[in-house]
C-alpha cells in the first residue's frame, strides 16, 4: 500500500481498538466496535463482512464463487445472511483467488464491478476497498468498506487495512468460515 505515509489514529480510536475490542464478548460486539472506529475515521459509509463459499472440489478453478454476508453496518439495505454468486471476473480473481486488495474509486469503477451499483450509488457511496481475509494464504472472507468520497487517501487505505487485520480473528472464529 502506501509505505511513505505514517499510520496514525486519533487517541479515541486507538483506545477503542486496544482496550474495548479485546474485551468484546462476541463477534457482533467486536464488529460494532470496529464499525464505530471506522465511522470516526472515515465518516459515513458501509462496512460489510462476507464469508467466501468455495464450490465443491475441484476449487482450484471454480466457475463461480458464493459470498455470504455475515455482518453489515446497514442491515436494512445489506442484510446479514444475504448471498451473492460471483462469476470469474478480474475482481474475483484479484480479491478472492489471488488474495489481493481491491480498490474501486468513483462511480464508473463501482458500476463496472458491482451488480448492485445502483443501490450503492443511491446510498451516496462512491468508493470501495475490499480487503481479503486470509487463512493459510487463501481468502476465506472479505472485509468491505465503502465511503462517500470518490477516492481514498493513503492514510485511509492504511486505516482500513488495520481495521481488517483486527477483524480477522473475530471473523475466523465466527460460524463456519
Amino acid at each position: 500500500m502506501s509505505d511513505n505515509v505514517p499510520l496514525t489514529l486519533p487517541a479515541a480510536a486507538a483506545r477503542a481498538l486496544c482496550r474495548e475490542l479485546p474485551r468484546a464478548p462476541d463477534f457482533a460486539a467486536a464488529l460494532q466496535t470496529i464499525e464505530r472506529v471506522r465511522q470516526d475515521l472515515l465518516g459515513d459509509g458501509l462496512l460489510t463482512v462476507n464469508h467466501v463459499r468455495w464450490p465443491a472440489p475441484p476449487a482450484d478453478a471454480p466457475d463461480a464463487i458464493d459470498l455470504q454476508r455475515i455482518w453489515s453496518s446497514r442491515p436494512a439495505e445489506y442484510p446479514v445472511a444475504g448471498r451473492k454468486r460471483k462469476g470469474l471476473t478480474p475482481w474475483t480473481r484479484q480479491l478472492l483467488l489471488c488474495g489481493e486488495i481491491f480498490i474501486g474509486e468513483g462511480q464508473p469503477a463501482l458500476q463496472q464491478v458491482f451488480d448492485d451499483s445502483p443501490l450503492i450509488l443511491s446510498l451516496g457511496l462512491r468508493s470501495v476497498m475490499n480487503v481479503p481475509l486470509l487463512r493459510a494464504g487463501a481468502c476465506f472472507a472479505t472485509f468491505n468498506v465503502l465511503g462517500t468520497r470518490p477516492q481514498w487517501t493513503a492514510l485511509e487505505k492504511q486505516q482500513i487495512e488495520l481495521l481488517a487485520a483486527l477483524a480477522l480473528p473475530w471473523v475466523a472464529g465466527h460460524g463456519a468460515a
